[in-house]
């Protein structure tokens, strides 16, 4: 909650926006309720992991109804037509991708549950911990890689393409995944 609190106030001295300071500070203190309410330290993960259920429910559903997440989050970051990301020749390097990560995410949320059901904090606050930023960075780095070479390999449009309508054969994308 301090160093929440002093994030908020350093934002505040600052002139940035409260945003994200304001949701991170209510999540401490909605976990710190947690631990006082359920009187058990584990209870400070029960968000993490609620929202890594939900987050692993969403990766899944996403690929089942044939709208890769991974591909909306590109589409954001982008701003390419989402059209291009349900091509045949372009979703299934995008629901490969949202795979990997819904299995990391599923992964992720096995162990924070196998501790939490054994009350280990330690061992869940340096699970969390590894499988936090330093996991998230690997993943990516690995999501953009293997991302550009299945397109490679998919042989399908670029954005231009499909924005121009081009007739195959196409040259494909080459500027990014």
């Amino acid at each position: 909650l301090g160093a929440g609190l002093l994030i908020a106030i350093l934002r505040i001295l600052r002139g940035q926006k409260l945003w994200y300071a304001m949701a991170g500070l209510g999540a401490a203190l909605l976990a710190v309720g947690l631990c006082f309410l359920l009187d058990s330290m584990e209870a400070f993960f029960l968000p993490t992991i609620i929202s890594g259920g939900l987050t692993t429910l969403i990766l899944f559903l996403s690929i089942l109804l044939k709208r890769p997440a991974v591909a909306f989050t590109s589409h954001i970051a982008r701003q390419w037509p989402l059209g291009w990301y349900w091509h045949l020749r372009v979703r299934p390097a995008y629901s490969e991708v949202t795979a990997f990560w819904a299995f990391f995410s599923a992964i992720k949320l096995t162990g924070q549950v196998y501790f939490y059901l054994q009350g280990n904090t330690d061992a869940l606050a340096l699970f969390n911990l590894v499988t936090g930023w330093p996991a998230l960075i690997i993943l990516l780095a690995f999501s953009y890689i293997y991302g550009l070479r299945r397109l490679k390999q998919l042989e399908g449009l670029s954005v231009e393409e499909f924005n121009e309508n081009s007739p195959p054969p196409w040259e494909g994308q080459s500027q990014g995944f």
